[in-house]
């Protein structure tokens, strides 16, 4: 299972579609808030906390097409279907892979982009953690959307279009509780409703994403 991980992380950065484009579009969303709302800072603490949560979810998006198609074009994902691993397991690691190539950079690059968008200094670990608790959510439900498409010419545009939907809860929660401690409220109820979707998209997920696997493969 190591293996597999470290393989899919150097897979994940030579194939450009990890790391660093995240990254770079978290970024230049993040950049180009103020310049599309004005510079007025009170609205930009504001909206900061939505707009840092909104750039996640879009930046780990874009990655997800090559998530599994890099290992359907050389015939690996067969050969992976047929070994010893589970494929429940081979899903799991891939979308652990993708967390770490993907998503754990948004969540360290989180507070010094929010102080681009003049984030509160109470919301600084609040926006950390709810990105920390919803962001491998979006890893698992973005390999499930993956897992739907592989094979599929000019997938991409599918994908985005089954797995924005699921997304949305995880939105709503995340920013709400960044919201929510960036106000110096109660973030106990966003952040719990977070993490149980967190925790049961990561128990169920991975066996819908290996039957659909199963069936594309046939």
């Amino acid at each position: 299972m190591i293996a597999l991980l470290m393989r899919d992380l150097r897979l994940a950065v030579r194939a450009g579609g990890g790391f660093g484009l995240g990254l770079a579009f978290f970024l230049i969303v993040t950049v180009m808030v103020p310049f599309s709302v004005g510079p007025e800072s009170d609205l930009l603490s504001r909206i900061a906390p939505g707009v840092l949560w909104l750039g996640a979810l879009l930046s780990c998006l874009l990655s997800l097409d090559r998530l599994l198609a890099l290992d359907w074009e050389d015939g690996s994902l067969d050969l992976l279907a047929t070994a010893p691993l589970p494929l429940e397991a081979v899903v799991t690691i891939k979308a652990l892979a993708h967390w770490i190539t993907t998503g754990l950079p948004l969540v360290l690059a989180a507070p010094f982009l929010g102080v681009l968008l003049n984030l509160p200094l109470e919301g600084f670990k609040w926006v950390v953690i709810s990105l920390l608790l919803g962001t491998p959510a979006l890893s698992v439900i973005g390999t499930f959307g993956a897992a739907l498409t592989v094979g599929l010419k000019r997938g991409g545009l599918l994908l985005s279009l089954l797995v924005m939907p699921l997304y949305v809860p995880t939105l709503i929660f995340g920013a709400e509780a960044a919201r929510r401690g960036a106000m110096n409220m109660g973030v106990e109820t966003p952040l719990l409703m977070l993490a149980g979707i967190s925790a049961g998209v990561i128990a169920l997920m991975p066996f819908a994403s290996a039957a659909v696997l199963r069936i594309n493969l046939r």
